[in-house]
């Protein structure tokens, strides 16, 4: 089992890696979740090859250039996998970005709240990052309470590259709080 880059009081955030068939299966049965395509997007990934490649290409290579990433996100009682939560490095905005999503059966528990508090206190801690951005869908009522709970605050509508919707985008400068 990966150590963890993290912990909360309920969970171990974990660097995935593209070497542990476990965690290219649950990023396979993560990325087809109709939850996921509908809020987040299709990533285009249907085969255990597929996501080991895009584990390696999104996540691994996150870690090394940035030296932070997208986690797997595991329950300590368990050990299961139940999502992922860390951040985003995206050229198209000015500082990185909080990601998360979680296993339908494991939504509103509260462990999107807690795994991104976490993922927000590591950034100020120990990687010195102080403003952090965040970027949902309009609709997504239940992502954007997480992100008001964690005292994000709404900017304005943008559009990434490649997009064809407008996202709203939310920011954190965790060094006030």
């Amino acid at each position: 089992m990966t150590l963890p880059v993290l912990e909360t009081e309920r969970l171990s955030l974990f660097r995935l890696s593209e070497r542990s068939p476990q965690d290219c299966e649950f990023t396979l049965r993560q990325l087809n979740e109709p939850s996921f395509l509908r809020n987040i997007g299709d990533r285009g990934v249907r085969t255990l090859e597929q996501a080991r490649d895009y584990v390696f290409s999104r996540m691994v290579s996150s870690y090394r250039s940035h030296g932070y990433g997208l986690y797997g996100v595991r329950l300590k009682a368990t050990g299961e996998t139940i999502g992922s939560c860390g951040l985003i490095r995206r050229d198209a905005l000015d500082a990185p970005d909080l990601g998360y999503a979680l296993l339908p059966e494991f939504e509103s528990c509260g462990y999107a709240s807690e795994a991104a508090a976490g993922v927000l206190a590591h950034a100020r801690a120990a990687l010195g990052l102080h403003r952090i951005l965040a970027i949902t869908d309009p609709a997504n009522a239940g992502s954007i309470r997480v992100l008001e709970k964690l005292g994000f605050r709404f900017e304005k509508l943008v559009r990434l590259p490649a997009e064809h919707t407008d996202l709203k985008l939310f920011v954190s400068d965790i060094e006030e709080r």
